[in-house]
């Protein structure tokens, strides 16, 4: 029996945590749910999977048809038969699952599967901007569909609960692979992250006081490494530090004092998040030319374009590349390195949400009505309505508002 029968599913699901919202409560009364397709990705070294079978449960639990590629979940150690036991239906037929209603991807859709849409969908996933081309926004917007960036999902309170969640694994995995880079069989300076009695400690410096620079910070502290932290929002470093729950060495962003550290540093993480496009550059190349050889750069703004001049994006199967004798990797699906707990993580945040998307011919007063769904659409219907992707490629934008009135 697969380990997944011995939990039989119960009332819980639909009578539970979201009995108090109104667009869900009109899902179950109408008792016409949605299809909700997951494909298996097809990029290399992308391990996660959209949706686990918790969340799937919770999904079917109010009326709605979830139905999953074949082998999906596998990388994540999640088996077809978990799915099925949760109450999705598991198929070979990669075209069906493309036919849902609503798809939802862990990584950015190919050129081969945006072939596959068709207009009206709504597509969920990523939108890494180094990975966008302007070729791949007009077949977007020729498709006709409703493209959300699940990064770009915000919360009543103005955050971003996808891009929290992953910069709370990326923080922490950034130290860990920084830590494994210093060695000197992967080319590092071959120094131990902590130190040992009677050695100093590795000095990492890190750009950014949010999120994942908080994480980063904790995790580097934990191992015992000597940390500097660099950021413009001195709210930011006061709650760092708060968080912490000690004096931190901190700094503004000065170019001078920044070139200065960097000299003398052995891990730098880039950290910082750009609310609406490309992260800033921070780290010159002169700067990178100036570090010590077998120093180590981690970009995790790279998904945004990297605040490393010298960086440009790299996979998991050859993550690093060296430049001016410093390593740098800069993989922009970083939290893939440990995809269950990232898969559980993201399903986990984006299930509400999905449960409010979940009603197509609702869809356009939901957006409407709720600003932190409507900031992450990209593209509705053959209009590019991020303003920053129209500028940055010479596209036509139409502002999503006006784009609701005109079909509304």
């Amino acid at each position: 029996m697969p380990r997944g029968d011995k939990y039989k599913f119960s009332s819980f699901f639909t009578q539970g945590q979201y009995e108090t919202q109104v667009e869900t409560l009109e899902i179950l009364t109408s008792g016409e749910g949605a299809i909700i397709g997951i494909p298996k990705e097809d990029m290399i070294n992308e391990n996660r999977v959209a949706l686990v079978p918790n969340s799937i449960r919770t999904i079917t639990g109010y009326g709605h048809k979830v139905i999953v590629e074949s082998g999906a979940g596998q990388l994540a150690n999640y088996q077809d038969e978990n799915y099925t036991s949760a109450g999705a239906e598991v198929t070979k037929d990669r075209g069906k699952v493309f036919a849902s209603e609503i798809i939802i991807k862990s990584s950015p859709p190919s050129l081969s599967e945006l072939d596959m849409l068709s207009a009206g969908q709504v597509l969920i996933s990523p939108l890494p901007l180094p990975m966008i081309s302007k070729e791949y926004l007009e077949k977007i917007k020729s498709k006709r569909v409703i493209a959300i960036a699940m990064e770009q999902l915000k919360n009543p309170d103005g955050t971003f609960p996808v891009i929290r969640m992953m910069s709370e694994m990326a923080g922490r995995i950034a130290i860990q692979t920084a830590s494994e880079l210093l060695s000197i069989d992967k080319g590092g300076r071959g120094v131990l992250l902590g130190g040992v009695s009677g050695v100093p400690p590795s000095k990492v410096v890190i750009l950014g006081a949010g999120v994942v620079g908080q994480h980063a910070t904790q995790t580097a502290l934990g191992l015992g490494a000597s940390v500097r932290i660099f950021d413009n929002d001195i709210n930011k470093i006061i709650r760092l530090q708060n968080k912490v729950g000690r004096q931190l060495h901190t700094s503004s962003i000065n170019p001078e004092y920044l070139a200065y550290q960097l000299t003398s540093a052995d891990v730098v993480i880039s950290a910082m998040h750009s609310k609406s496009g490309r992260a800033p550059v921070l780290v010159t190349e002169e700067m990178v030319s100036n570090m010590k050889k077998g120093a180590v750069i981690i970009d995790v703004s790279i998904d945004q374009g990297g605040c490393i001049e010298t960086s440009r994006m790299t996979r998991h199967e050859k993550p690093t590349f060296i430049k001016h004798g410093v390593i740098h990797y800069c993989v922009p699906n970083i939290a893939a390195k440990v995809p269950r707990t990232s898969s559980s993580a993201i399903s986990n945040v984006i299930t509400p949400m999905i449960l409010q998307i979940a009603a197509p011919t609702k869809l356009k007063d939901l957006l409407y009505q709720n600003d932190g769904i409507r900031n992450g659409v990209y593209s509705y219907e053959g209009h590019l309505t991020n303003e920053y992707l129209a500028k940055r490629f010479d596209l036509k934008y139409m502002a999503l508002e006006l784009v609701l009135t005109s079909s509304h």
